[in-house]
């Protein structure tokens, strides 16, 4: 593991919180065009049906994966535009 590796470590996993925090708000905007609805249903949500409850979650997923890879290549690219060398 070279040293560029070892020194994005840490601002990959300040990305990756702020990410988590982007990809939370864009879920919340997408299941309210989605829905209607301010909240997205739990799967352990009593009152909501298996088709809200799988909706949600694939939305969910999708959305947290393109915002990941958005986050964790933006960071890889910056990162080898400072130093030179790609951090993974």
């Amino acid at each position: 593991m070279n040293v560029s590796a070892v020194a994005y470590k840490p601002v990959g996993f300040v990305l990756g919180a702020a990410g988590g925090a982007i990809g939370a708000a864009v879920f919340r905007q997408a299941w309210k065009a989605v829905e209607g609805t301010g909240d997205a249903p739990d799967a352990t949500d009593e009152e909501r049906t298996w088709r809200e409850i799988l909706l949600a979650a694939a939305i969910q997923g999708a959305i947290f994966a393109v915002v990941k890879a958005i986050v964790d290549r933006s960071g890889a690219v910056a990162a080898r535009r400072l130093t030179g060398t790609w951090p993974g």
